[in-house]
């Protein structure tokens, strides 16, 4: 999960830039958004694994209950934010979108329950 997270955090950062140019703040680089979709896309499918590893665990090797625990709760909102943040980044990808604040929010929102969900999952190490 460290490695989701690492990545999720620098899909964040290459996606303010974004921003900031879009805004007209800054220069956008060429490449960058194909950095944003470089670190984006695999962050969200190694979350997703990681979710539905932490269900397996939780449940059979554990024997608990699966959302049992706030990490566990945490943990369902981090995966659907982070899918609507996906969702939405794919519309704006395949030009069928043009909310790019939105996504930003979602996004945010993610990264956000996603480091409280980390230090909530502490607790639960063996």
């Amino acid at each position: 999960m460290v490695v989701s997270l690492a990545l999720a955090g620098l899909a964040l950062r290459s996606g303010l830039a974004l921003r900031r140019s879009r805004l007209g703040r800054t220069v956008r680089k060429p490449d960058a958004r194909r950095a944003h979709l470089r670190f984006a896309k695999p962050a969200v499918v190694l979350l997703s694994l990681g979710f539905f590893g932490g269900l397996g665990s939780a449940l059979w090797l554990r024997g608990w209950d699966v959302f049992g625990t706030f990490h566990g709760i945490l943990g369902l909102f981090v995966i659907a934010f982070f899918g609507a943040a996906a969702v939405l980044g794919h519309r704006i990808e395949t030009g069928r979108s043009q909310h790019f604040d939105a996504h930003a929010r979602l996004a945010g929102v993610a990264i956000l329950l996603s480091a409280i969900a980390a230090v909530a999952g502490f607790v639960l190490l063996p």
